[in-house]
């Protein structure tokens, strides 16, 4: 999945009612740009933080620029989240994923007002209901955490994952690193309990898991490897 646009770099000045942030251009110039990231950013939302943002030319946007990398040691960390859905269509569209399947659909309604990322349908087998999810967090080197703040829908997402599968389908979540240096992904349940909790009954009912990292680079971001999954069981 490539960039749009070529991305300019900045340094962060802060970030504020979630989806805006200041941001200090290598001309001295100071802007403020959209964060397409509902969640906490733990860890990485760091004034002085080297960044890359997305110029647009549409009058119709508020804002000019929209921040997409963060760069940390030379490594490159995704930060729109709706990119987790675009790579991983990419990839179910170029048969680079895990998965055996025959053909998909996404955005389908299913369960509370929800609606699935992908339903994946098979020859032989009952269809898979396919849950992205994108991660940012890493607070050990090596490991990736999810949920970074208290997720509801998350939670969500999570029961009625399960109850699929009760119902005879197949169901899997998928957690897409958008960044390079991870090897394992952990559940965070410290930072919400009760996702854990939702975690674990799926799991225990059947929803399977997918990891994988991302490649990065300043032209765009595309599906890496599968990762090692810890303190997490019943992968596909």
């Amino acid at each position: 999945m490539k960039f749009e646009s070529s991305l300019i770099k900045g340094t962060l000045i802060k970030r504020y009612k979630r989806f805006l942030a200041d941001v200090t251009l290598e001309n001295g110039s100071v802007v403020t740009v959209h964060v397409a990231n509902p969640g906490s950013m733990l860890e990485l939302a760091k004034p002085g933080t080297k960044i890359w943002l997305e110029p647009n030319n549409n009058p119709k946007r508020k804002l000019k620029y929209s921040w997409k990398l963060i760069e940390i040691d030379n490594t490159f960390i995704g930060v729109d989240t709706n990119y987790a859905n675009k790579v991983v269509k990419e990839a179910l569209d170029n048969k680079t994923i895990d998965i055996n399947f025959d053909k998909y659909k996404s955005e389908v309604k299913y369960g509370e007002n929800s609606r699935i990322d992908f339903l994946l349908y098979f020859k032989k087998d009952p269809e898979m209901y396919l849950e992205v999810k994108s991660v940012t967090l890493s607070r050990k080197e090596g490991l990736a955490e999810f949920p970074d703040s208290i997720t509801l829908r998350g939670t969500k997402h999570m029961n009625e994952l399960a109850q699929k599968v009760k119902e005879g389908y197949q169901s899997t979540i998928l957690f897409l690193i958008q960044r390079s240096d991870i090897t394992k992904l952990s559940i965070a349940s410290d930072i919400d309990p009760n996702y854990q909790k939702s975690y674990d009954n799926a799991i225990a009912n059947g929803v399977k898991v997918l990891c994988y990292d991302c490649i990065i680079s300043k032209d765009g971001i595309a599906l890496g490897k599968r990762l090692d999954l810890a303190n997490v069981i019943n992968s596909v």
